[in-house]
């Protein structure tokens, strides 16, 4: 019978953890930016090009 050694294919505990801390520290916030920006940029554009200036 073979002897199998699982634990080179699960991810450390070490790894593991930084790749937490890099989702929760750098990843998601630069995406929420840039969501943002995009949905701020999309309304900017739709202002300037189908709604016009304002008007009374």
């Amino acid at each position: 019978m073979q002897n199998l050694d699982v634990t080179s294919t699960e991810p450390s505990k070490g790894r593991e953890v930084s790749l937490f801390l890099f989702l929760a520290a750098v990843l998601i916030p630069v995406l929420t930016i840039a969501l943002v920006g995009a949905y701020g940029f999309s309304i900017w554009m739709y202002q300037i090009f189908i709604a016009g200036p304002p008007t009374n």
